[in-house]
């Protein structure tokens, strides 16, 4: 892999580089099994999940994000999964509402430092119906 001069991919910025930084990077996804060619200057796309045995609306979201991670391999690009705040309206007291701000401060600072430079997001509006 070399590293490109001008570096248009947010994701570029971690896995692309060819010296320690961007060995540190590569190699804590290595260790988990993805091989070398996944960092070959390909689109990385995240996929923020909610899914939670607690969120009865949201249950669903582990087989969805599976689809949506064969989606992204099968359109050339690499999918990384990684879990952001579940709220269900149902099991939480005294409401999900007191905690809505943070559900989504915890997404979008999830966003901010991750490298993914598209994002997939699965979320439950907490409405019923």
């Amino acid at each position: 892999m070399s590293a490109t001069k001008d570096i248009k991919r947010r994701s570029q910025s971690w896995f692309g580089h060819s010296g320690k930084r961007g060995f540190l990077y590569r190699s804590w996804l290595k260790n988990q099994g993805y091989p070398s060619d996944l960092f070959d200057g390909r689109p990385v796309i995240g996929i923020c999940n909610t899914w939670s045995e607690l969120t009865p609306c949201n249950g669903h979201f582990r087989e969805l994000a599976e689809y949506v991670k064969r989606g992204v391999y099968e359109a050339g690009g690499f999918p990384l999964e990684f879990p952001v705040m579940s709220l269900g309206e149902t099991q939480m007291r005294p409401t999900a509402m007191l905690f809505r701000n943070l559900a989504s401060m915890d997404v979008e600072e999830s966003i901010r430092a991750k490298p993914p430079e598209y994002r997939a997001v699965n979320r439950c509006t907490g409405t019923p119906g």
